[in-house]
């Protein structure tokens, strides 16, 4: 086995009125966001609202890949990847379930790569 250092911190905002942070976290990273959901269901909560509410009021540039399918498909994937590559996305947003947050690590992966393939 190879030598190796693992170190992945998390920060957890918990609470009533924690989405006003969410600016402040997306700007350490850049101004250039790709927002990734699934279905429709962050429209209906309202979390869609919020997020390109404080975007606009923030100076954050929204790119949006919707339509995520539960167990994401690597075609929803890559398509998530070329967005990043052809806007120069600065960081990746995940709205949503588990299904949501696997393809924006997908995303994130295959960005990085020449091909854009996961």
């Amino acid at each position: 086995m190879n030598d190796f250092i693992f170190h992945n911190p998390d920060k957890v905002y918990f609470g009533k009125n924690q989405m006003k942070n969410l600016p402040q976290e997306l700007l350490t990273f850049g101004k250039k966001v790709l927002l990734v959901y699934g279905g429709g269901s962050i429209k209906k909560n309202g979390l869609y609202d919020e997020i390109i509410s404080l975007a606009k009021a923030n100076g954050i540039e929204l790119f949006e890949l919707s339509g995520v399918e539960p167990n994401p498909r690597h075609s929803t994937v890559n398509k998530g990847a070329a967005i990043c590559k052809s806007e120069g996305i600065d960081v990746i947003l995940a709205a949503g379930g588990g299904s949501t947050i696997d393809c924006a690590k997908g995303v994130a992966a295959a960005a990085l790569t020449d091909s854009g393939n996961v």
